[in-house]
């Protein structure tokens, strides 16, 4: 089966070369690392996991290898594969972006690990509330597919319904991640709600939103 998204060196540079910022950082960073690091940190700061270095050294990188590679192939096996060469630019901002996102939050970890003062909670929520903001701004050019995008049943039946949904998707996605990017500084009980419910209300809401959508163009057709 053909991939439907054409790949060049234009397209891979990026996300090989914070692969591979990553695999250097984590080679660099192992013989300075404790014998156990913090994995972890609450909404206060607080360490409240740790794993091995050598775990640590080596979950990161293969976590990306992996993700890249799945990434990559994950629009070969879609039913509607013919449907991503219409985003195809979208969905490898969409890969990149995710792999970015990845290496800042090892890079903070590793850094925070080896004693420099890095607030852990305003990095790693800062990416992702970064990264909802770029989903958010080309959410509306996503085309109907199974993988990526607001995938019920009433938004995978009607390519109107699709579209209408991931206007208003962009339009969450984007406040979900203004308030991401705030919430390290509120307090933690606002943080949490925050990171749980943005997404609980996106999820509903778009469900709801697509179904009414749905059920009115199915009257219409009647």
């Amino acid at each position: 089966m053909k991939n439907p998204i054409k790949f060049s060196w234009q397209t891979e540079i990026w996300p090989l070369l914070i692969i591979a910022v990553v695999i250097a950082l984590s080679i660099w960073s192992y013989p300075q690392l404790p014998m156990r690091v913090i994995s972890h940190w609450d909404f206060n700061g607080q360490a409240n996991g740790w794993m091995s270095r050598e775990f640590h050294a080596i979950m990161f990188p293969v976590l990306m290898a992996f993700m890249y590679a799945l990434l990559s192939l994950m629009p070969k096996f879609d039913p509607r594969s013919e449907r991503y060469s219409e985003f195809a630019n979208v969905y490898l901002t969409f890969r990149t972006m995710i792999m970015l996102v990845l290496a800042v939050t090892f890079g903070a970890a590793t850094f925070a690990n080896l004693g420099y003062s890095i607030n852990i909670g305003a990095t790693v929520s800062g990416a992702i509330g970064v990264l909802m903001i770029v989903l958010g701004n080309y959410f509306g050019k996503l085309k109907s597919n199974f993988f990526i995008g607001i995938r019920t049943s009433w938004t995978l039946s009607s390519e109107n319904v699709w579209n209408k949904t991931h206007r208003l998707g962009a339009k969450l996605f984007v406040v979900w991640g203004l308030a991401l990017i705030a919430a390290p500084w509120l307090k933690p009980a606002i943080a949490m709600g925050i990171l749980f419910g943005g997404i609980i209300i996106i999820i509903v809401w778009t469900s709801i939103y697509s179904y009414i959508l749905f059920n009115k163009e199915k009257a219409l057709k009647k």
